[in-house]
């Protein structure tokens, strides 16, 4: 088969990486690549399963205005290097101590994780280091119940381009997008690199609630954002078991858009994020 990649996407990744600042950065046997963009007060924003840098592909712009952007492909993700472990206490160990290298350990940064970037988000901030605000997106790990749209195909057995693109545009609907309009041809880009680029299996660890441990650890200013027809789990079972009698946290329903509330709604997202981080208030 060709590249999977559509022009756009390709077009938009090669202006994007010539905008990034690329850093690699060591941790034992793992390299992992983060981009920077922008200049400001440092914001840490973390993909989900499945993903890559590029799960804020339509977030950069907006936010590089008002911060600096540091953005990396976790371990086993996108441009690093394999993981050499398969559970989230090392991907949480190795992400804290990229960051601690690039930040040094008593230089205070904003952290919004997405899927299940806000699961391994949550469990950063929890070890200690210096998190000043903290916005999860549609996070893993809540131990909720789901409400499937569809059964995932294994992209993988696709022997030709059109079955590839078959199951990548029924998963982004059944897992990651609500309004079948807003499955363009950049999120499908986006979604086909990323899978393809993923040799960490996060589904498993997501599946259990591993984060309202993580969040009483914590226990500083926390949004949670949550796209009204997630999939991975309902609104009213995030508001009741996450938010509700948790003094510093805030729960924000965005109608009618999916799991992957950053991409589907991102104008309010966006938004949302530059009054969290910059102001610590909620818009509503």
């Amino acid at each position: 088969m060709s590249s999977p990649l559509n022009q756009q996407t390709l077009d938009w990744i090669a202006a994007s990486e010539q905008r990034a600042t690329r850093h690699v950065v060591t941790v034992g046997e793992h390299q992992v690549v983060w981009r920077q963009f922008g200049e400001g007060a440092p914001l840490v924003l973390i993909h989900g399963g499945h993903g890559s840098w590029l799960h804020w592909a339509r977030n950069i712009e907006t936010l590089s205005k008002d911060f600096s952007l540091w953005i990396p492909d976790l371990a086993g993700y996108g441009d690093s290097s394999d993981p050499r472990f398969d559970d989230l206490s090392t991907m949480v160990d190795v992400t804290a101590a990229c960051l601690t290298q690039l930040f040094g350990s008593d230089t205070p940064f904003d952290l919004a994780g997405f899927s299940f970037g806000g699961l391994v988000s949550a469990h950063v901030a929890a070890q200690g280091l210096p998190v000043r605000r903290l916005a999860l997106l549609g996070p893993g790990g809540h131990g909720g119940p789901r409400r499937e749209r569809g059964k995932l195909i294994n992209w993988k057995r696709a022997e030709t381009q059109e079955e590839l693109i078959e199951a990548m545009r029924f998963n982004l609907w059944a897992h990651m997008i609500y309004a079948e309009t807003n499955i363009d041809a950049f999120a499908m880009g986006i979604h086909t690199h990323s899978c393809i680029h993923t040799r960490f299996r996060s589904r498993g660890i997501s599946g259990r609630g591993l984060l309202g441990p993580a969040l009483d650890e914590y226990s500083a200013d926390t949004v949670i954002i949550w796209g009204e027809h997630d999939i991975t789990c309902t609104p009213e079972y995030l508001m009741t078991h996450l938010i509700d009698g948790h003094a510093r946290r805030q729960g924000v329903i965005v109608p009618e858009v999916g799991h992957w509330v950053n991409y589907e709604a991102v104008e309010p997202v966006n938004a949302l994020l530059k009054s969290w981080f910059k102001e610590g208030k909620v818009l509503r």
